[in-house]
């Protein structure tokens, strides 16, 4: 009897999911717990298994819409076992080869289209109009307007018995024509060594295939994600404030110790942990910056869960590092690789990305010097960090003396319904003060 393969829960309060990429075809044998097909939920991409060894076959093809508990295809526990040596290459690499053969072909003829559009529109109406009276083939014409469009002169030149007017000699297209928007004619004239310009001065014809335009269907991690960032600027009461932070010390410390760090631990040290290390002890100072609102209610926290937001192909993701106040800096370290090396591959669960206090940005691992962070709802607070830039500041062992020092702009944004401004300008201070003296963080002071 066929074994019903279900779509399990992705999680709390998630019922709709789409079938991703199926990793076997209907009529495969397939071996038990063996991946078959990914599904995507709005916060995250799951894995579905095989209930059973047999052969398969898929009822939901991929992109399908579907709810948890919904049967997406089954397998055949009955059937006969394939020898290992069976004829399921030969088959997929034929399937394989009519894709290959069908994408071609698409290709084809959406080149073929936008040939025919590119041909259509490199001919200015006025020019196809003069050509059509007076029997002017366009295929043997070379244009000499921008991107090498036919302009009206070009269709003249052609004509039998037409001069075409001097190149430079700036009489307008729409001359003896209908009026244009852009005639100039009754502007002073301007001298031809002014105006002049070769016949290929123009902008070069792009090919058709840097021109292609394309749409994909929004994932639902993204939708989701794209819902969460508007509904926290539609509901929170979001405000930005800015300082900045000399790193001079934590690259000391970093230096000096990255070795031995990463001989002890096997992780290497990153600036990330001083960061963690620093949100800690000021969400310890200032506990309205890791707080929800609640209905009407604030909800205050204890501990501090910090959500690092890490980029991934799929779209955003903010795993969750569980009360970071217990964690070493290597603890720190080794949780933010593990999390981040699942997010890039779509493996980390529901409850890995759920619950977070407080988020830590880090944009200037992709070259950014400033940006406004936005909250990731319910939270009230999210820190941005970006790249370090040597900049002339005053020294501080040198007071009225300029040094060039590693300085990195950092951002707080923070929800004004439950956070004031002195309190948020007071919290970013200390994150300052605990990068520029890290001994603090272990004093915690």
């Amino acid at each position: 009897m066929p074994v019903e393969i279900i779509i399990p829960s992705p999680g709390e309060s998630i019922t709709e999911v789409t079938v991703g990429a199926w990793l076997k075809s209907s009529g495969q044998w397939v071996e038990k717990d063996e991946p078959l097909v990914e599904i995507e939920s709005d916060k995250a991409a799951l894995e579905v298994a095989a209930p059973e060894s047999g052969v398969l076959t898929i009822t939901a093809e991929q992109g399908a819409e579907m709810n948890a508990g919904d049967v997406i295809g089954t397998i055949d526990p009955d059937a006969k076992r394939p020898p290992e040596a069976d004829e399921e290459a030969p088959r997929t690499a034929a399937t394989k080869t009519e894709q290959i053969a069908t994408k071609v072909e698409v290709a084809t003829a959406t080149a073929a289209a936008a040939d025919d559009q590119a041909e259509h529109g490199r001919v200015t109406p006025l020019a196809r109009k003069i050509a059509e009276e007076k029997g002017v083939d366009l295929e043997g014409i070379r244009g000499t307007g921008p991107s090498g469009r036919i302009t009206k002169s070009d269709v003249m030149a052609a004509a039998p018995g037409t001069t075409a007017p001097a190149p430079g000699s700036g009489a307008p297209e729409s001359a003896g024509g209908a009026p244009r928007d852009d005639d100039h004619s009754s502007l002073p004239a301007v001298s031809e060594q002014t105006v002049a310009a070769p016949p290929d001065a123009g902008i070069p014809d792009l090919p058709v295939s840097m021109r292609g335009v394309r749409r994909e269907k929004l994932s639902r991690l993204r939708l989701r994600l794209a819902e969460r960032l508007v509904a926290a600027q539609r509901t929170a009461a979001m405000l930005t404030t800015f300082n900045e932070a000399d790193m001079s010390e934590v690259i000391r410390l970093r230096k000096q110790h990255k070795d031995t760090f990463l001989e002890k631990h096997g992780v290497g040290l990153g600036f990330m942990s001083f960061f963690v290390k620093a949100a800690v002890a000021a969400l310890r100072q200032f506990p309205g910056v890791n707080a929800y609102i609640i209905d009407n209610e604030i909800e205050y926290h204890d501990y501090q869960d910090i959500s690092i937001a890490v980029g991934t192909p799929r779209g955003l993701v903010v795993p969750v590092l569980r009360n970071a106040e217990l964690m070493s800096f290597a603890g720190i370290e080794s949780k933010i690789k593990d999390l981040a090396g699942r997010a890039q591959n779509g493996r980390l669960s529901i409850e890995e990305m759920t619950g977070g206090t407080f988020t830590i940005s880090n944009g200037g691992i992709y070259g950014s010097l400033m940006s406004t962070p936005i909250l990731n709802p319910p939270q009230s607070g999210i820190l941005g960090m970006h790249k370090i830039m040597k900049r002339a500041v005053e020294d501080p062992n040198s007071p009225g003396q300029l040094a060039l020092r590693p300085m990195m702009y950092l951002a707080l944004s923070y929800d004004h319904r439950v956070v004031d401004g002195e309190q948020a300008v007071r919290f970013l201070i200390h994150i300052k003060e605990c990068i520029e003296n890290p001994e603090r963080m272990l004093l915690e002071v």
